[in-house]
């Protein structure tokens, strides 16, 4: 079995405040590819798993941070108008400049 390059999320939560959005979302793309191998054991396996959702949980958080900063920057329009979050593949409106 091999031996666990990452530490466990128990060991360094706190570390974990200190990670960019960037930074965690490379830990959790390297996780992937780990887990994805099949080269590990059940073990370390399990242990990147948890160490994942962890990271995940984290990326969530900051976007949702990132998402409100924007929100209170931004505001609502001289016209009244509202933002609204974005919609994929919608086309841009009137407003838009467009």
């Amino acid at each position: 079995m091999t031996e666990p390059s990452e530490p466990s999320p128990d060991t360094n939560g706190e570390q974990d405040q200190d990670l960019s959005f960037e930074q965690a979302l490379a830990e959790l793309e390297t996780l992937v590819e780990r887990l994805e191998s099949g080269e590990q054991g059940l073990e370390q396996d399990l242990a990147d798993f948890e160490r994942g959702i962890h990271l995940s949980r984290q990326c969530e958080q900051r976007l949702q941070e990132a998402e409100q900063t924007v929100y209170k920057l931004v505001g609502d329009t001289e016209e009244g108008e509202h933002l609204a979050p974005f919609e994929d593949g919608a086309e841009p409106s009137e407003s838009d400049g467009e």
